[in-house]
């Protein structure tokens, strides 16, 4: 039986979140069972967490679904969290997808290896040639609202109030790459070698490029406490570009990992929660 004096975490996740191709569910039951050695966890939806979260020690999100299914309930937990300084992992002052598309424009006219990107129809010739471009929502996920236009059309985009849009030109790429990462430590990569099956995940060993590459962006993001994901493209020229930074509540395909990675993740988890715990 687990100890008493064990700190008690709220784990957040929707186990019924329908998830096209994969079981998020699954991922969650794993994990949450082997947290369960070193905290006594107990799980709720995202929608229970602001109302239960008082009685924890910390809260844990994870596979909760994208929040703007459910964003005036994910604001007043993250207002309320705020506010009585819970412990939340990963924290919300995430940069990254945690608050939008923004951080791709950032990005951007930083100089940053990522896909470029604009939000306004005076901006959209900064972006190089392609036959076709990618509009999506800044406050998207999941694909949510994706779609293809011809180079031809963006004259005629409408961007919404603020630049509610962001355009970026449809990269031909050899395939997709993601890097995990346990606060600024990096865990492991998968690698999706067809790229029309993004979600056919194999695992893949970085370089030291690679990794550099990876690095900068968890660096730039600057969280301390969370889970990390960066996704990148190798272009046919070989270099990477940064797709998306998911700081929120990244899918991590622990299944497709050997079980000493595995393991490896579970207990630099455990180790970054007792961290987070003693801060």
């Amino acid at each position: 039986m687990p100890s008493a004096a064990q700190p008690r975490v709220l784990y957040v996740t929707d186990l019924a979140y329908p998830a096209r191709g994969r079981r998020y569910c699954d991922e969650d039951i794993f994990l949450s069972s082997r947290l369960r050695e070193d905290f006594d966890i107990a799980l709720c939806h995202p929608l229970d967490a602001a109302a239960l979260m008082d009685a924890f020690d910390a809260v844990v999100v994870r596979n909760s679904g994208p929040v703007l299914h459910y964003q005036a309930a994910y604001d007043a937990f993250a207002r309320r969290a705020a506010e009585g300084g819970v412990r939340v992992y990963n924290q919300l002052t995430g940069k990254a997808d945690m608050a939008g598309k923004q951080y791709l424009l950032d990005l951007t006219a930083a100089g940053f290896p990522v896909i470029p990107t604009v939000d306004r129809a005076e901006d959209a010739g900064r972006l190089p040639a392609a036959d076709e471009y990618v509009v999506k929502p800044k406050l998207g996920a999941d694909s949510i609202g994706l779609r293809f236009v011809p180079r031809e059309e963006l004259a005629d985009l409408s961007y919404g109030p603020s630049g509610s849009v962001l355009v970026q030109p449809r990269i031909r790429f050899r395939y997709e790459v993601s890097f995990y990462f346990v606060d600024d430590a990096f865990q492991y990569a998968l690698h999706a070698p067809d790229p029309d099956r993004r979600w056919e995940l194999v695992p893949y060993e970085p370089t030291a490029e690679d990794l550099a590459f990876a690095q900068r962006f968890v660096d730039w993001n600057g969280i301390e406490h969370g889970i990390q994901r960066v996704d990148a493209c190798r272009t046919p020229e070989g270099e990477l570009l940064l797709v998306e930074l998911e700081d929120l509540n990244p899918y991590l395909s622990l299944d497709l990992v050997d079980p000493r990675t595995r393991d490896a993740f579970v207990d630099a988890l455990k180790a970054a929660l007792h961290r987070l715990l003693e801060s």
